[in-house]
């Protein structure tokens, strides 16, 4: 009988953490799975570490590819993969022991809903700063299908280790693809695009390894342009409905939304801004209007992009006071 949960693992020089992040998956409580390890062109031993606990491991499987990258690297296991399920996973990373059970628990109680994740824990925590700790918290509280559809714009909702998603959706929607920006957000909007909800199991169940060499320090896929790029590309499809922009926010984040949306061809009407030097201005060709004036662009579609601390909230509370809609009329993108 085939697995129901295939986990794909993609190994690149990870010697020094596969044994731990493997034996975490092996002290897994639900046992209707397999692993697809990916060596992907390893030079440190991986390779040869992977045969050797395939060995002793039927549930184990290796592929061993040249050096592609990670899009290639995922592509190839889900490809092989047997399960129903796809779950990801690094190799230096460490998965609670009921994490696969909690998750394949999730989905089936919410067929409508075409991935999941958990919460996460950054370790070790001496290398965790400030804004990871800020990143932990906010992702840590995007939890229900409901949740998700708010943020969705904000940040990528489901942190990628800790996916979960059905194979049939993954399928449908196209696989990972290389692009310019992040793969798995890119995947998760192409998921909500064909009409699938998004949720989170509210548990820590999988602890994340912080580092200099993480792809999202270092790749410029993940640097906030693009980012801005992937948010730009997909809005227009997902939430504007041929309708123009309001952006609220004249500062630097809004400005750089305003021309990334303007060239995917979207009208920005007006910038809403607090700030009184601002008012009056013309922006990209977009006059800066104070929140009181918002009812006059009333069938733009607005868009929060104030970076600033707290800025969400603030916005959130002129906005619902205004009678706007959250999703329906206006979300957060910053």
């Amino acid at each position: 009988m085939p697995p129901r949960v295939s986990v794909l693992l993609p190994c690149r020089n990870a010697r020094p953490t596969l044994d731990a992040a493997l034996d975490s998956l092996a002290a897994q409580t639900y046992d209707a799975y397999e692993i697809i390890a990916v060596d992907d062109g390893s030079i440190d031993g991986t390779g040869a570490r992977l045969a050797a606990r395939a060995r002793g491991d039927p549930r184990l499987r290796v592929l061993h590819e040249p050096a592609r990258g990670l899009v290639s690297a995922l592509t190839a296991a889900a490809t092989v993969a047997r399960g129903e399920l796809l779950a990801r996973m690094d190799a230096d990373d460490l998965a609670a022991p009921d994490r696969l059970a909690r998750q394949v628990a999730w989905l089936d109680a919410h067929p409508d809903a075409a991935a999941c994740g958990t919460q996460i824990r950054y370790f070790p925590r001496r290398l965790v700063r400030d804004g990871a700790r800020r990143y932990e918290r906010w992702i840590n509280d995007v939890l229900t299908p409901d949740d998700m559809d708010r943020n969705l714009f904000v940040e990528c909702p489901i942190p990628h280790p800790t996916l979960m998603m059905r194979r049939t959706a993954y399928e449908a929607a196209g696989g990972y693809r290389q692009t310019e920006w992040p793969e798995d957000y890119d995947l998760l909007l192409r998921l909500v695009a064909d009409g699938w909800r998004l949720g989170k199991v509210p548990e820590v169940l999988l602890d994340w390894r912080e580092g200099p060499d993480r792809l999202s320090r270092t790749d410029p896929r993940y640097a906030e342009d693009a980012f801005r790029r992937l948010k730009a590309a997909f809005l227009p499809r997902l939430r504007l409905a041929g309708r123009s922009v309001l952006m609220w926010g004249a500062g630097p984040v809004g400005k750089a939304f305003a021309r990334a949306l303007q060239q995917e061809g979207q009208t920005v009407v007006a910038f809403v801004e607090l700030d009184p030097r601002k008012l009056g201005q013309t922006i990209h060709g977009a006059p800066v209007i104070p929140p009181s004036r918002i009812h006059e662009v009333r069938g733009a579609y607005a868009l929060a992009a104030v970076g600033a601390a707290d800025a969400r909230a603030e916005i959130r509370t002129a906005l619902e006071a205004a009678g706007w809609r959250e999703i329906h009329e206006w979300c957060a993108v910053a």
